[in-house]
């Protein structure tokens, strides 16, 4: 498990996108998809993932298992991704500062990258808070995500906040 910030490249998926999502497909090895932070988000990006997946011919249980690790990490750039500075509530779309206006323009982007034994699930939002695994609690109502994506992943991190947001991403083995 690869639980700390990594140096990446993620400013190309840092641009402006239109209003509505939207998903660019790529060479056969990349494909990303702009997200709204509608109440469809995370099933659309589960759309996105398997189509892309299946697209590029890759087994079942790869494709479920990167379908769920999407889900948890937009999941969380949804949940976690934008908060306000003070109080860690998030922001809201009417917030005075304008918070919420950015969190409008910038929504949540999920690239997904075939690499040569790995698919790379990636997340990039605004948001500069890293993510946090907590504690195992059979009780909770919330708070496994990360726990799957480590168990699906053969290794997962993020990028170092900086001011335009951060990126949380996570390597799916193509096992044969």
């Amino acid at each position: 498990m690869t639980a700390h910030p990594v140096e990446t490249v993620h400013d190309a998926l840092r641009e402006e996108p239109c209003e509505d999502s939207w998903w660019m497909p790529g060479p056969d090895d990349f494909a990303a998809c702009a997200l709204s932070s509608s109440a469809h988000t995370v099933a659309e990006a589960r759309r996105f993932t398997r189509a892309t997946l299946g697209n590029w011919q890759l087994c079942a249980d790869v494709t479920e298992d990167a379908t769920l690790v999407v889900s948890e990490l937009v999941s969380n750039a949804l949940r976690h991704g934008v908060r306000a500075e003070e109080g860690g509530a998030p922001a809201s779309p009417g917030a005075p500062d304008g918070r919420g206006a950015l969190a409008r323009r910038r929504p949540a982007w999920l690239a997904l990258t075939r690499q040569d034994d790995a698919v790379l699930c990636a997340v990039s939002d605004a948001g500069t808070h890293t993510p946090v695994v907590r504690p195992r609690d059979p009780m909770a109502e919330s708070g496994r995500g990360l726990h799957l994506v480590d168990r699906l992943s053969e290794a997962w991190g993020w990028t170092p906040p900086d001011p335009s947001g951060k990126t949380v991403w996570a390597t799916v083995s193509l096992r044969g």
